[in-house]
């Protein structure tokens, strides 16, 4: 009888003390994970031809035009300086053809359209010596744009 209280009162002992188990809930996620790939034709046509009248702009130095077409969450970024950087590093005498489409990833997680463009005489391979990179909202708003050398 004595090992039989003992046991029940041990058995007690660890069920007073056990931890209670909760049910692991699952939490969907909205975010989809799918993501396209390239632009479609209709996107391409908007977003190189704002790009384009972007360049013309850059190239005539017509800062109102250029204000106008930049988005206002970069606006504030943008000032003389960065005008006159781009102006250098784009070479306004060779012409731009798009190279990639696609979209461009935030570290907010949203994504833009962007388009890259070479230079049509840039017959490197695998890739192009020198790559523009613009960045742009749905609407056709112009996030950024950012030229890239490539140097060895």
């Amino acid at each position: 009888m004595k090992k039989i209280a003992i046991i029940l009162s041990f058995i007690a002992f660890q069920i007073s003390f056990a931890q209670k188990v909760k049910k692991a809930e699952v939490i969907k996620d909205n975010r989809t994970t799918e993501q396209k790939l390239e632009l479609d034709k209709k996107q391409k046509e908007l977003f190189n031809g704002k790009f384009e009248q972007f360049i013309k702009a850059l190239k005539a130095s017509d800062k109102a035009t250029m204000e106008s077409m930049i988005s206002d969450k970069t606006k504030s970024k943008v000032t003389d300086k960065v005008y006159e950087k781009l102006s250098k590093d784009i070479d306004f005498s060779r012409k731009l053809m798009m190279y990639k489409t696609g979209y461009q990833s935030f570290m907010t997680g949203e994504n833009f359209p962007m388009i890259q463009y070479k230079y049509a005489d840039d017959q490197t391979k695998p890739d192009p010596k020198e790559i523009i990179t613009a960045v742009f909202e749905e609407n056709g708003k112009i996030m950024g744009i950012k030229p890239y050398k490539q140097t060895k």
